[in-house]
């Protein structure tokens, strides 16, 4: 259920899934603030794989922009990876639901920002890798695919319309979460004993909310992205986290 839920969010968001399957695997799963992260960067891949494929069937995936966010963001997701253990798990989640709900507020504003969904010369290509850079880290320190990130920054920089943000922010995830996920792996953060059944439930997910994305006007899905980001971000700022679980006798 936890697959299913985050994968049809992440498919329908474009935002991996992890700003949902991080919250759903403290409280429902009773993981622990680092294996949550961790595991859901598994989950992430999966998740930017199958709504890459059916965005992509749809022509709203900008190849060439994900190409140019995944050279920043892998080296980003590796390095801030590595860093996580070194966080304490309540300054995350402080940090988590300030970034989501400072980018919800950002995206309603798009229409002050009149300009092309098109690469227009170095420049552009730069602004990109230096975006995969910022979303690299984050997804890295977070589990969270970079997708809350990416999705604004695609859709008040360059200007692209939601469903061509949320396509192109998805195929740039998959290699950075990638990267993330076998850091976390190393770093003891990946409960593999529940990975299987958590990608049966993203695989279905992430398709059935990416052909619900493509039906979707602009504007609503742009909608429904900033209330659940939102949503997320408060219940992040208002609970606390859950206890860990006991050592094993």
């Amino acid at each position: 259920m936890i697959g299913l839920i985050s994968g049809s969010f992440g498919g329908l968001l474009g935002i991996g899934g992890g700003a949902v399957m991080v919250p759903l695997l403290t409280g429902w799963a009773r993981l622990d603030q680092h294996s949550a992260h961790g595991t859901s960067l598994v989950g992430v891949v999966f998740t930017g794989i199958v709504g890459a494929l059916v965005y992509g069937k749809g022509a709203a995936v900008d190849w060439e922009a994900a190409l140019l966010l995944a050279i920043g963001a892998v080296p980003a997701t590796i390095l801030a990876a590595r860093s996580s253990a070194r966080i304490p798990a309540s300054m995350l989640r402080r940090f988590f639901g300030l970034f989501l709900i400072a980018n919800a507020v950002l995206l309603q504003f798009k229409e002050s920002f009149p300009v092309t969904g098109v690469l227009h010369g170095p420049a552009a290509s730069v602004s990109l890798v230096f975006l995969g850079i910022l979303v690299g880290g984050l997804s890295g320190l977070l589990g969270v695919g970079g997708g809350a990130v990416m999705v604004p920054g695609l859709a008040l920089g360059p200007g692209f319309v939601q469903q061509l943000a949320q396509g192109t922010s998805l195929a740039a995830m998959v290699p950075s979460s990638a990267m993330g996920a076998a850091v976390h792996g190393r770093l003891g953060h990946v409960r593999r004993e529940i990975v299987f059944p958590l990608m049966a439930g993203i695989t279905a997910g992430s398709w059935i909310g990416g052909l619900s994305a493509l039906s979707l006007p602009d504007r609503t899905l742009r909608t429904a992205f900033s209330v659940v980001l939102i949503w997320l971000g408060l219940r992040y700022l208002v609970r606390r986290p859950p206890p860990r679980p006991p050592p094993p006798r």
